[in-house]
């Protein structure tokens, strides 16, 4: 690339350090897309003819058919995906191929290249994460009406249902997909004819190369199209809290699918055994998923680093970009799919749910505002109904079978009725609240929505 300045050859060290084609192999598909547009744009200016334009986009398509098949060969001296597929092309059609690089750099082609990686990489993950919507969404409605605890640090709170609590992941993973789409529309900007960080005194059309790629619009500052990662950062980001949302669904899941909880179990295909203990069924999915987080985040992490002490423009440090990229990508790919698949084959164990929600601690706080709706102050409601449930406790009888009277003339015989589960989840009825009414309201907007 280099050797009319240097008259040694590369260090074979400084090559196996240096190369990134390791990884950005993977970038193949969009550097033959862009170069085949850079070159249309060439042959639009003048600097090929129409055969020598023929002859570079036939080329290139018989490499990107040889890299599909696994039949082309990479090579570290070169470097990276660019050099391997132009030094090819050059190969096979001869000076043609010299030409392609013309009023470019691989500065402008790896940002581009990169934004159209991402640019897919979104789109298909916007799918999975309505996959994964969709199966969750499956598992609600069956059980719209499921009663169980609700937690608050881990302990018994008040009632909700399955079908509210599976709804709460799908309101997450939308907020995930929305910030996906919001990441696309900044990334969707086309640098290629930014050059090396000045642009080129060879003036092709960029918007017309834009267009081509499926762009919204060309960068308006060299040095900066050379320089920004945000969309990768952006990303990145959007990757580290989608996959931090599903570790949270995987703990949910390892709770519940323990003996202690047993509301649900997940089937033989998504659980492993133990090589010492037989009787053992683990949640290896969920574990796995909550591992992988950290991955994620560490991507993150490692590229804000490597930016944070750039100056303009171009800096090899931003070569590590992709791995984290490729890895966050192809991490949550992967987890997104199976996670799907796994929700949609799970079981809830109805009875061991209702026998938890069978607790009537749940509904000590109905029974404050039973005592609110009768005038009393919500703090004294609280500190009386707080009294009850130590005088419960320290008599071993559960809460709604304690003669509430001898806490406090506030309570009638009616008090007992606050005890009633059902009655007590029709009575949340506000927006967003676990009324089974609602529930299955959400369910049906949810069904509408992702359909």
């Amino acid at each position: 690339m280099w050797k009319g300045r240097f008259a040694q050859q590369t260090a074979d060290l400084v090559q196996r350090y240096g190369e990134s084609i390791s990884s950005d192999w993977r970038l193949y598909p969009y550097d033959i897309a862009g170069s085949i547009a850079h070159a249309r744009a060439q042959m639009n200016a003048g600097l090929l003819s129409e055969d020598e334009f023929a002859q570079i986009e036939t080329g290139l398509r018989e490499i990107e058919k040889e890299i599909e098949k696994g039949e082309f060969e990479f090579s570290i001296e070169l470097e990276d995906i660019h050099m391997n597929i132009e030094a090819a092309l050059t190969r096979k059609i001869g000076p043609a191929g010299a030409k392609l690089h013309t009023a470019r750099s691989r500065n402008d082609q790896v940002a581009t290249d990169t934004r159209l990686y991402c640019r897919a990489s979104i789109d298909r993950l916007f799918a999975l994460g309505t996959s994964l919507q969709r199966a969750l969404l499956a598992q609600a409605d069956r059980h719209a009406a499921v009663i169980v605890p609700g937690y608050t640090h881990l302990q018994r709170g008040q009632p909700v249902t399955i079908g509210h609590h599976l709804l709460a992941y799908v309101e997450m993973l939308e907020r995930d997909k929305l910030r996906l789409r919001d990441c696309r529309k900044r990334l969707n900007i086309c640098p290629l004819g930014s050059g090396a960080l000045a642009g080129s005194t060879i003036n092709l059309d960029r918007h017309a190369i834009a267009q081509e790629l499926g762009f919204e619009g060309v960068t308006t500052n060299s040095m900066d199209a050379i320089a920004d990662r945000d969309y990768i950062v952006e990303l990145l980001f959007a990757l580290s809290l989608l996959g931090t949302h599903l570790s949270r669904l995987s703990e949910d899941l390892v709770l519940w699918c323990s003996a202690e909880f047993g509301f649900a179990t997940l089937s033989d295909e998504h659980t492993t055994g133990s090589s010492l203990m037989p009787q053992k069924k683990n949640p290896d999915v969920c574990e796995l998923t909550r591992g992988k987080t950290g991955r994620l985040v560490g991507n993150l992490v490692a590229l804000l680093t490597a930016l944070k002490g750039l100056p303009l423009t171009y800096n090899r440090d931003l070569q590590e970009d992709k791995e984290p990229l490729f890895d966050s990508i192809e991490t949550l790919t992967l987890a997104l799919e199976v996670n799907a698949e796994m929700i949609a084959s799970m079981k809830v164990n109805e009875e061991n749910c209702r026998q938890a929600a069978d607790d009537p601690l749940l509904l000590a706080t109905d029974l404050a505002d039973y005592l609110v709706r009768k005038g009393v102050p919500f703090r004294e409601a609280h500190e009386i109904v707080g009294q009850a449930v130590a005088a419960a406790e320290q008599g071993n009888t559960p809460l709604n079978l304690l003669d509430l009277s001898t806490i406090s003339g506030e309570f009638s015989s009616d008090a007992r009725e606050v005890f009633d589960l059902e009655a007590a989840l029709r009575a949340r009825t506000n927006p967003g609240a676990p009324s089974i009414e609602n529930v299955r309201r959400e369910i049906e907007r949810w069904q509408t929505q992702l359909a």
